[in-house]
This record gives structure tokens, sequence and C-alpha cells, in this order.
């Protein structure tokens, strides 16, 4: 399912035109990113939580020029689905 789809059936199950639709994603998708650019979190209860995880700084070689390289600490953004989430996934609903 694309962002393009997304908006078709929100326009599609309110009866909003579809820019009114895609404005309302593209503002969603824009609070949930500075969010957690800002260092916090989004819990939706009942769908699941956007989190930043943190990884470590570790050393990893690049084999194909036989070098070490230092890759630094960093954040990265990730999704928790919530728990009725996943039991929907898992049984198929």
């Amino acid at each position: 399912m694309t962002k393009a789809d997304i908006v078709a059936r929100i326009a599609l199950q309110t009866g909003v035109e579809k820019a009114v639709a895609m404005t309302a994603v593209e503002t969603f998708m824009e609070t949930v990113k500075d969010s957690m650019v800002a260092g916090n979190e989004v819990f939706l209860r009942g769908f699941g939580s956007f989190i930043i995880k943190k990884r470590a700084k570790k050393v990893a070689r690049n084999i194909s020029k036989n070098t070490t390289i230092v890759i630094p600490a960093h954040s990265v953004p990730a999704f928790k689905p919530a728990k009725t989430f996943l039991e929907a996934v898992k049984e198929g609903k």
C-alpha cells in the first residue's frame, strides 16, 4: 500500500476531497518526524509507537578494501506495534 492508496481510502471513507486527505496524511507524517527529530517518541494507543533506538559505536570492516572503519553511535527511528495490532496481523484480520 502506498501513500496514494492511503489518501484514496481516507477520502473514500470520510467523504473529503483527496487534497484534504493528502494534507492530513502529510501533516501527520511531518508531525511524527519533527517529534522524533526533537528526541520525543510518538505513542498511538491501539496502533503502536514510533520510538528512537540508540545504536552504540562499533568497529566494522570494509572487506573489499581490507580496512577497518568506526561507525559512530547514532539513533534510528523504529516502529513498535501495539499488542492488538500484532494479534490482528497474526490472525489475518
